[in-house]
C-alpha cells in the first residue's frame, strides 16, 4: 500500500477547501440578494392564482345555492332550455317559478333564471 504524506489529497479539485497551504481562499458568495426577489415573486404568483382559485370557488358555491334554490322551489311545467323564469315568494311564503316577469305583476320577485342546456339555472340581471 503507498503512503502518502498527510497534507497530499486524494480528489483536490472537488474539496470545499484549498488542499495546499498556496491555495486560494475559497469564499462562498452569499446569493441571497439574488435569491430574495425570486421568493417574493413566486410567492406574489402564488398569491395570485390563490386569490383566483378563490373567486372561482365563491363563483361556484353562489351558483350551487340560486340552482338549489330554484330546483325546491314548486313550479308545475317543465322548463325549455334557453327560456327566462322567474322565482318569486308566494302568499304562503314558499317559493315558486314562474313563466310572469316582474313587470306583469306586484308580487316579491326573487330572482330572474335562465334554463341552461345542461340543466343549470344560470341567474339574469
Amino acid at each position: 500500500m503507498d503512503e502518502k504524506p498527510d497534507n497530499v489529497a486524494d480528489n483536490p479539485g472537488i474539496l470545499p477547501y484549498g488542499s495546499n497551504v498556496g491555495a486560494p481562499a475559497i469564499v462562498v458568495k452569499d446569493i441571497q440578494f439574488w435569491k430574495t426577489p425570486r421568493i417574493l415573486d413566486v410567492n406574489k404568483q402564488f398569491e395570485d392564482k390563490f386569490h383566483e382559485l378563490k373567486k372561482e370557488y365563491e363563483k361556484l358555491i353562489e351558483e350551487y345555492r340560486w340552482n338549489d334554490l330554484v330546483y325546491q322551489a314548486k313550479f308545475n311545467f317543465e322548463p325549455v332550455v334557453g327560456k327566462i323564469y322567474h322565482l318569486y315568494y308566494g302568499d304562503d311564503g314558499k317559493i315558486f317559478l314562474s313563466l310572469i316577469s316582474p313587470n306583469e305583476w306586484n308580487r316579491e320577485h326573487i330572482g330572474s333564471f335562465k334554463f341552461n342546456y345542461d340543466s343549470k339555472w344560470l341567474k339574469v340581471d
